[in-house]
């Protein structure tokens, strides 16, 4: 099964990142052995999923959406049924996944750990494995090395699970030449577009079309309710910029942590690339080893030839041109096998023998050599105060946000007490629309919903504090509110109208464009200005989906071949096949077959993956709670 997870790692990460596996920090035995209340929210083979669990795996959510999306996230997101159950599904399937990796006994052997944990690159010192590293990690994550090392375990045993389910996903040649012809087929298409213009002028609406529209239709004719109000925030960032440090505070962070302001080794170097994945077959790897080798009996007759052959041979474009020149780089900014014969060169001027990478062969010329050396004082100074007042600001804002908090609600006629205490500035937005976007920090639902609130708007009272995320509590106080209003037909009239005529402008459009193409495909004439012809790709860009789809979907076997498409809101457009090209494969070298191969492979084992998952509920009895997931959004 290890096997399984080396050969197929790029889909077993796949699989762990839909299921957005948490076992290296909780281990398989608490999702198995979890005890639960009796408020759970599902049981799966008699092992419980709590409301604790979930409200903690929708935080996690929350902040990896946050962090994904940055100020375009919206807490709101997160509180429809929708979102709520495809969490809960998520934790489902964690749990049966380590229920039957329980059952099946998975093992994984101190040898399988010891590898395992060597090999990541945080517990790593020089690209090798550091004890002291590893304990100082672990500390500053609250653990110890045996907790740490029994949830890898765990883990690691879950992963073989996985592995198991990917190594059975099969690609033959066949099929995959079939999938080739289809992914690189290419169409020579013309067009000819039908727009509403023609159709407008011979619209005539019925009689009280307009104000049937308006009163069907009279949500999308109110103004939404606007408020105009103060705040006041409480932020991280304005608690460190009030801070302020003596130099006598920075010296001492810099002299007591010299390992932190240390500039490792660095090295210049220019190579030579010659592309040739490992997995790229026996022939193309040898066809350029031998090719590398040439080149490097060259470079060993006359080193000064080596810039002027870069250019010449190596496959790098980003440093052919300038003579296989890769700049300066550290520890870690290259693969492991060209790091190691960098840094393994003893002097400037030295060139290396042939080196295979995951990229392909190399020669290697050292061109320049910076020693380590401690980054000064005055350099780091900036650095060290505003990591020292990041952290100072941290500890500070929790320590105030309960009384903050506490304030804005105990007086709730006004902010001036808590910006006063607080050493806040009152601030006051310009009008804010219910529904309408606003800056921030009103663009968080949650601020605006207690904004509009009764309490806020008809009693004028503080909202609650309330966090906007990234280290900001914000209190907001109604001073001007405008009720929702409707507005009245006779201002509306000449906008509807407009609108229900381009409306039946476009139906006719559409009508017309299927007629004709009706026409097209029976063999009659018909009178269309056809575009010039272009080829398009199935997966060319900036085309909409639909449009390609229609394309490719038409007929191949005699040609021109016709095809139609309605365009939302603007009329039709036909599309003429006049040529169809299949290409065909190169052999099993060809990097676009590998990559159809990957694509395929990796879409068969999603679906095994899925059918496995789907048995597992079967098997275990699954049983959800809906109306306490229902109830969960209010916790």
């Amino acid at each position: 099964m290890f096997d399984a997870v080396r050969n197929n790692k790029k889909i077993v990460q796949l699989f762990l990142l839909l299921i957005t596996l948490p076992f290296a920090f909780f281990g398989v035995d608490s999702y198995v052995k979890n005890s639960g209340s009796g408020g759970d929210l599902a049981s799966i083979g008699g092992s419980p999923i709590s409301q604790v669990e979930f409200q903690q795996a929708m935080r996690e959510q929350q902040e990896r959406l946050r962090n994904a999306m940055g100020e375009n996230f919206n807490p709101a997101m997160l509180e429809t049924a929708e979102a709520r159950k495809a969490v809960l599904d998520n934790l489902i399937n964690q749990r049966l996944l380590a229920l039957d990796a329980s059952k099946m006994g998975l093992t994984v052997s101190d040898q399988q750990m010891r590898e395992t944990i060597a090999a990541i690159p945080a517990f790593q010192d020089n690209g090798q494995f550091s004890l002291p590293r590893y304990e100082a990690l672990l500390k500053a994550q609250g653990m110890n090395q045996p907790m740490f090392e029994s949830r890898l375990r765990s883990d690691l045993a879950l992963k073989q699970v996985v592995g198991a389910v990917a190594e059975g996903a099969l690609v033959s040649s066949v099929s995959a030449e079939r999938v080739f012809a289809v992914q690189f087929e290419e169409r020579q298409v013309s067009d000819a577009r039908i727009g509403t213009q023609p159709f407008v002028g011979g619209v005539k609406l019925a009689d009280g079309a307009a104000q049937k529209f308006y009163d069907a239709n009279r949500s999308r004719f109110e103004i939404p309710a606007q408020v105009r109000a103060e705040y006041v925030m409480l932020s991280q960032e304005a608690l460190a910029a009030q801070l302020s440090l003596s130099d006598a505070d920075l010296r001492k962070e810099y002299d007591a942590h010299p390992e932190r302001f240390r500039q490792g080794e660095e090295r210049r170097a220019s190579h030579i690339l010659i592309q040739a994945r490992k997995d790229a077959g026996e022939a193309a790897v040898k066809a350029a080893r031998e090719k590398i080798e040439g080149i490097a009996a060259q470079i060993k007759a006359n080193p000064a030839d080596f810039a002027k052959l870069a250019k010449e041979h190596s496959q790098d474009p980003g440093s052919a041109e300038k003579g296989g020149d890769l700049g300066f780089f550290g520890r870690g900014a290259m693969v492991k096998a060209f790091e190691d014969a960098a840094f393994g060169l003893a002097k400037e001027g030295d060139v290396s023998g042939v080196v295979q990478s995951d990229f392909g062969f190399h020669v290697i010329k050292l061109t320049g050599v910076k020693a380590e050396q401690a980054r000064p004082f005055e350099e780091v100074r900036n650095e060290i105060a505003a990591e020292l007042k990041k952290l100072e600001a941290g500890r500070k804002f929790a320590e105030l946000a309960e009384g903050f908090s506490n304030l804005v609600y105990e007086q709730a006629d006004s902010l001036k007490p808590a910006a006063e205490k607080y050493k806040l500035t009152v601030q006051t937005t310009d009008w804010i629309a219910r529904n309408g976007k606003a800056p921030a920090p009103f663009n968080n639902e949650k601020l605006v919903t207690a904004v509009f609130s009764d309490d806020a708007v008809k009693n004028k009272r503080n909202t609650d504090a309330v966090d906007v995320g990234k280290g900001v509590l914000v209190a907001a106080r109604v001073v001007e509110s405008k009720p929702a209003a409707l507005r009245p037909f006779d201002e509306v009239k000449a906008e509807i109208e407009k609108v229900l005529v381009q409306e039946e402008a476009v139906v006719q459009a559409e009508k017309d464009g299927e007629k004709k193409l009706v026409q097209l495909n029976k063999g009659e004439a018909v009178s269309i200005d056809w575009s010039p012809s272009r080829p398009l790709k199935r997966m060319e860009q900036g085309i909409p989906p639909e449009v390609l789809r229609a394309i490719f979907r038409a007929p191949s076997d005699k040609l021109p071949s016709y095809a139609g498409v309605k365009l939302p809101g603007a009329g039709y457009v036909l599309f003429r096949v006049e040529k169809v090209t299949r290409p065909t494969s190169t052999g099993k070298d060809d990097p676009r077959m590998q990559a159809i191969k990957q694509q395929y492979s990796r879409l068969l084992a999603e679906q095994d993956f899925a059918a496995y998952v789907a048995s597992l509920r079967k098997r275990y009895d699954v049983k959800v709670n809906a109306a306490m997931l229902e109830g969960s959004k209010d916790k």
